[in-house]
């Protein structure tokens, strides 16, 4: 190997380290953010409220596409993680209302 293509890999590795890294902060988060959807569903599923909340959603995807273009994120993106997020919350509560 030649120098050049010795750093090419060392970045790389680094590259690789750190995306394995933000993908466990992922998914704890995730984790951390459905302790909570599901506790709100629990909530929701005692006092017979719906198990969506369609204007809280609205604002959250928008609030989530601006925060995608601060940071410099594609927000169509954003929206359909958001999106898919938001279905399977829906989806815990309706189970937790039967």
């Amino acid at each position: 190997m030649t120098d050049d293509t010795d750093r090419a890999a060392a970045l790389l590795r680094e590259h690789r380290e750190s995306i394995d890294r933000l993908d466990a902060i992922l998914v704890y988060t995730l984790a951390e953010r459905f302790t909570h959807t599901q506790a709100v569903g629990r909530l929701k599923a005692e006092h017979s409220l719906p198990p969506s909340d369609p204007s809280r959603e609205a604002r959250q995807i928008e609030r989530l596409e601006w925060l995608a273009k601060e940071a410099d994120l594609d927000p169509e993106f954003a929206k359909k993680f958001l999106g898919f997020i938001i279905s399977e919350v829906i989806r815990h509560h309706e189970k937790l209302q039967n």
